[in-house]
């Protein structure tokens, strides 16, 4: 089975008597007085204006409490936080674009494969992990390029964030005030990610701690890093034959059994990700 609103209350107000005319004539000119000073829109408090097209890289081991909106984003300037407060975004690695890159455009592909190859493999050092355990995890990575105006003045730096939360997520989770070493030995469900739902397609993916359905057990690598995409088809047969046996194994070989897998596209294989997800239907 490959991957492919909150509720809210209406309030009624208390009726209350219309303002005359002069309330309303004195209430507009202070409205008008108030944009006048204070130069119309005001700025997002979220928003670090020294960060907004900065030229320099960004700072190494800052926070910051981005969501799946900001993540979304070429380029970022969220404000950092102290790390001992809540935060959902963690700078694990920043550096300077290699020389082949001064002269790309700010949306070449190449971008985004050095990213997936730089943030992927630092990330996997930074959390104390392999890949395999990496991709099976609620937390992700984003990376970030400088402003398009500062990309036109010569900056040419990469960001590299640890994100509580992946591309399905809706909100992010709160990070340990740091996540180095998070993946390392025996790692705690609440970072681990399950799905609860129907099927695996579709269905909101959690915390293992949370209730669930389904797990995420193993994963299988279905080429090398030179290696041709090896086309739709060819990758769901793979992942579904591999991860038929995988969740057989991992449930203890039981006479009945429920599988599920979550295989990628060519935009993803062209981005560096070889590895397909298996997952089992349990509720452990």
């Amino acid at each position: 089975m490959p991957d492919a609103p909150l509720p809210h209350a209406s309030l009624v107000p208390r009726r209350r008597p219309l303002p005359g005319p002069t309330a309303v004539l004195a209430a507009l000119a202070l409205a008008a007085l108030l944009s006048a000073c204070s130069g119309g829109a005001q700025a997002d408090p979220e928003v670090d204006p020294a960060q907004v097209d900065a030229v320099e890289a960004p700072e190494l081991g800052a926070c910051r409490v981005l969501t799946p909106d900001d993540v979304a984003q070429p380029s970022d300037a969220t404000r950092t936080v102290d790390c001992s407060e809540p935060h959902t975004a963690q700078t694990y690695a920043v550096g300077p674009l290699p020389d082949e890159l001064s002269d790309a455009a700010y949306d070449d592909p190449r971008l985004g494969a050095f990213a997936y190859d730089t943030c992927s493999a630092q990330q996997m050092a930074f959390l104390g992990a392999d890949e395999s355990t990496v991709m099976r995890t609620v937390v992700a990575w984003a990376w970030f390029r400088p402003s398009e105006a500062a990309w036109e003045e010569g900056a040419r730096w990469y960001r590299c964030d640890l994100v509580g939360g992946s591309e399905q997520s809706e909100e992010y989770v709160e990070l340990p005030e740091t996540a180095e070493g998070l993946l390392t030995g025996r790692v705690d469900d609440r970072w681990l990610v399950c799905a609860d739902g129907a099927t695996v397609a579709g269905s909101p993916r959690v915390p293992c701690s949370e209730p669930h359905t389904w797990r995420a057990v193993t994963t299988i690598k279905l080429g090398e890093a030179g290696d041709p995409y090896p086309g739709d088809r060819l990758s769901e047969v793979r992942s579904r034959d591999f991860c038929s046996e995988s969740v057989g194994a991992w449930l203890g070989y039981p006479p009945t059994y429920e599988y599920g897998y979550t295989y990628f596209h060519e935009a993803e294989w062209n981005g560096g990700n070889r590895r397909s997800v298996c997952w089992a239907r349990t509720d452990r």
